[in-house]
């Protein structure tokens, strides 16, 4: 039982990786978006591409936390199914 847990926390984890890689395309693609604004600007366009520059690294910084719990808890969990 605890073995297939801790498989499925992998898989769990895995997915948080995929959320977190989306998010950082996501901003590298805002990114994008506000340079071309540099030749051609539009400052309602540019404050909704800040807002969701700020939004699109924030869920990057909660997933990262996110994951970096449950790596821990993965961790604990492996060391207890495979004591040395």
């Amino acid at each position: 039982m605890s073995r297939e847990k801790l498989e499925r926390m992998r898989k769990i984890l895995s997915k948080l990786e995929d959320i977190k890689n989306t998010q950082e395309s996501s901003i590298d693609k805002i990114n994008h978006v506000i340079t071309d604004l540099f030749q051609h600007p539009d400052a309602k366009l540019e404050k909704v591409m800040e807002d969701a520059h700020q939004r699109a690294s924030d869920n990057v910084d909660m997933v990262r936390d996110a994951m970096n719990e449950y790596e821990e808890r993965i961790g604990k969990l492996h060391k207890q199914l495979n004591p040395e």
